[in-house]
């Protein structure tokens, strides 16, 4: 189907490939585990686990969430 030149398929591609604001919230968990100085220790302990490790943790569920928080806010 054409629309003034452009097709319906090429217009969809163009308004995917913006750029959103909501991809910054993926550079809230690159930054956490980026400098290791700042979580390698190991107190406060949680269930015997030391710091380094339940942080780590931590920032795979919270990643997964920032994540698809991204995508369902992104996807048209």
């Amino acid at each position: 189907m054409e629309y003034a030149g452009w097709t319906l398929m090429d217009q969809k591609a163009d308004e995917r490939s913006g750029w959103s604001w909501w991809y910054l919230l993926l550079i809230i968990q690159f930054v956490a585990v980026l400098w290791p100085p700042f979580y390698n220790r190991a107190e406060p302990s949680w269930y015997g686990l030391p710091f380094f490790y339940w942080y780590q943790l931590i920032w795979v569920i919270i990643g997964a969430v920032l994540t698809a928080i991204v995508y369902f806010a992104t996807e048209d």
